[in-house]
């Protein structure tokens, strides 16, 4: 909240009888797209509109309690000789019965102590039921106004405090509560989850815009690509997670504004893959840990390095180890992990880092078939620009990965450039940076090297011109195709022990990151394949 006093939201009231957590959640401006959310506000949709109004009822009345300190919003009040009737309306999509909890109870005595309070008489409440087509009338005592008054002041405190209200034990809310991929009880506690929260894979994806001189618009609902008269894509929009722009591509200014509108998040590359950019909704969550980080990010948090660098030299020894066998090379990145694993200072850890990388990228050439020498001209990983085309797919998948940290760090209101490996000091993402360490190797590496050896890309598929080397149509194309197909696999989460895509993993990971700054996890743990 704003400041203390502040009048808090009836609906949040709700919330807090059914979770504290939950209700800090809402306060701090996480939303979530789940099933019941959608249905809620599906049938509520006549109900806030005003217009809708006929006869003696009114609706989507804004109605407030000085005194308690209360605002919100009632349904539905149809006006009778003895008073006016107040009507909320509930969904039922997950429990499937027309029963008046006690949240209901409070928030119809909320509503109707606003109405009083303002000089008008109150007849009766009722619960009508949008899944069963049925009202419900409720009898209303003063421990029902008693209790409702306490609410608000309990709800007050929690959610101006300062820290984040730890999440429910063991509890069987958790199952169906529509926050619970953003509030991740039971993997706080960094253990196996034995009663996982079950949620629908949503139909959506990553736009990729790659073709040079073509634009992005929406028209009726619709994402178009076009390049002149051509339409190279038309996918609805409710469809599209969010959207990256490679290269020279336009987007309208519409598209811009309704992807905001929507809350996802837009990345612009270069064509070699380099991020430029992203615009994100002005409405993001946890901006007090958003304070929390950068607080953290100035005084360094060795335990973050630690794990995001041990997690991805780990990483590279399994995936040097899959592809090309057990050797001294493997060995010596499990020892270089250990030590980062006990390292005491920054400089410590980032300079083991750095000697793993070497001992990695020496050994590269082993996970490629007996022909790569001969076909592909690779000596060493170099820095940006690519001087071969090994060098120039890495680059640009690590781009497109960086893109998707980005995305998933903003998803939960964290800064992508306030780090804890990554100096921000010349404006790169750091945190996004520090995030990606440890999915280079089993998303781009594994991509690039799949895309060689499969022989999805050719050395001919990449331009050379003035020294460095970039990607052309077909192998951009192709590495594009070869990430989606990767981000979008599922795998067994190692410490969770559940089935995760690469995407969600990553945002999991993010919010490991704000469970650790908003205090309510201990520590971070990284994703370390087997």
């Amino acid at each position: 909240m704003d400041r203390p006093d502040d009048p808090i939201p009836i609906s949040l009231v709700a919330h807090w009888m059914f979770c504290p957590r939950r209700a800090w959640l809402e306060a701090v401006g996480e939303r979530t797209d789940t099933g019941q959310v959608a249905t809620g506000v599906s049938d509520h949709e006549r109900t806030h509109d005003a217009s809708t109004a006929r006869g003696k009822e009114l609706r989507a009345v804004d109605v407030g309690h000085a005194a308690w300190g209360v605002t919100g919003r009632v349904d539905t009040l149809e006006e009778t000789g003895a008073g006016w009737i107040v009507r909320e309306y509930k969904a039922t999509p997950v429990k499937l019965s027309a029963e008046v909890t006690e949240p209901m109870r409070v928030q119809l005595a909320l509503q109707a102590a606003c109405l009083e309070s303002s000089g008008n008489k109150v007849a009766g409440v009722e619960v009508y039921f949008t899944t069963h087509n049925r009202r419900v009338p409720v009898e209303l005592t003063g421990a029902d106004y008693t209790a409702a008054e306490a609410a608000v002041t309990a709800t007050r405190s929690v959610v101006n405090s300062a820290s984040a209200p730890a999440p429910l034990v063991d509890d069987l809310k958790c199952m169906r509560c529509s926050h619970a991929s953003v509030c991740l009880p039971d993997e706080r506690k960094l253990e196996p989850v034995v009663r996982r929260v079950m949620a629908v894979a949503p139909d959506t994806q990553i736009v990729h815009l790659s073709t040079p001189e073509s634009r992005a618009s929406i028209s009726k609902g619709r994402v178009i690509v076009k390049k002149g008269d051509e339409v190279l894509g038309d996918v609805p929009i409710e469809r599209v997670l969010g959207l990256q722009v490679h290269g020279n591509v336009d987007v309208s200014g519409a598209l811009i504004r309704e992807l905001l509108w929507r809350g996802c998040s837009l990345v612009w590359c270069t064509g070699v893959g380099r991020v430029v950019g992203w615009a994100r909704s002005g409405t993001s969550a946890n901006g007090l840990a958003r304070v929390q980080q950068h607080v953290a990010s100035a005084e360094g948090r060795l335990g973050l390095a630690r794990e995001f660098l041990a997690s991805k030299v780990a990483n590279q020894a399994t995936l040097l180890r899959r592809a090309a066998g057990n050797g001294p090379d493997v060995q010596r990145l499990r020892e270089i992990q250990a030590r980062i694993g006990q390292a005491e200072t920054w400089q410590e850890t980032v300079g083991a880092e750095g000697e793993a990388a070497s001992v990695y990228f020496a050994s590269f050439k082993r996970m490629f078939g007996d022909d790569f020498s001969d076909r592909w001209d690779w000596t060493v990983r170099g820095a940006r620009p690519a001087r071969d085309p090994v060098n120039a797919m890495l680059n640009y998948g690590y781009g497109m990965l960086v893109s998707d940290c980005i995305r998933a760090l903003v998803s939960c209101g964290l800064d992508p450039h306030a780090g804890f490996i990554h100096s921000s000091s010349r404006n790169k993402p750091a945190l996004a940076l520090d995030l990606m360490e440890e999915f280079r190797a089993p998303i781009v590496d594994s991509v690039v090297i799949n895309a060689i050896n499969n022989k999805e890309v050719r050395p001919e598929d990449f331009d050379s011109t003035l020294g460095t080397t970039r990607l052309k149509e077909r192998s951009r194309r192709a590495l594009i195709a070869g990430y989606e197909r990767r981000i979008q696999t599922e795998f067994r989460h190692p410490l969770f022990e559940y089935t995760v895509s690469w995407r969600r993993a990553i945002e999991v990971q993010a919010r490991q990151i704000l469970g650790v700054l908003d205090g309510t996890q201990d520590k971070y743990v990284g994703i370390r394949v087997r």
